[in-house]
């Protein structure tokens, strides 16, 4: 990459951080980097932290977490909870659908488009349908 090219993908970070209304801090822009410099992606947080280690990014695990949930708070990121105690932080915000590989842990996106819920129950009083999340659990056949 050259000069550049970094400066402007360095620039579009910086408009998305602070178009969410976030302070972008050294950490967080290096995270955000990190999390949308590489087009559409699936981490948990053990996943992000491993690669800011590598990349020579001094941050703790916590200070990922965090940033990972005010980045979600902010719209920048959708959280996929596929177990109690498992989340994965997808940059795609658009409305689509996972499949979960099992085996691997794994997600793979599922266009909106490509599934349809035919039905869905009355919402509660006072409440509205604001959008439906739907994982599709898989394994290998063999």
């Amino acid at each position: 990459m050259n000069e550049m090219s970094g400066a402007r993908q360095f620039s579009h970070v910086l408009e998305r951080l602070r178009g969410a209304g976030l302070r972008p801090t050294r950490q967080r822009l290096a995270l955000a980097r990190l999390l949308f410099e590489q087009g559409d992606r699936h981490l948990s947080a053990e996943q992000l932290h491993a690669e800011a280690a590598a990349a020579h990014i001094q941050v703790s695990l916590a200070t990922v977490y965090n940033t990972l949930h005010q980045f979600t708070e902010a719209g920048l990121l959708r959280e996929v909870v596929v177990e109690p105690a498992r989340s994965y932080f997808d940059t795609n915000t658009s409305d689509h659908h996972h499949f979960y590989h099992e085996g691997t842990g794994r997600l793979q996106d599922i266009p909106g488009a490509e599934l349809n819920v035919a039905e869905l129950p009355e919402p509660p009083r006072g409440t509205s349908v604001t959008r439906v999340d739907v994982i599709v659990r898989v394994r290998n056949s063999d």
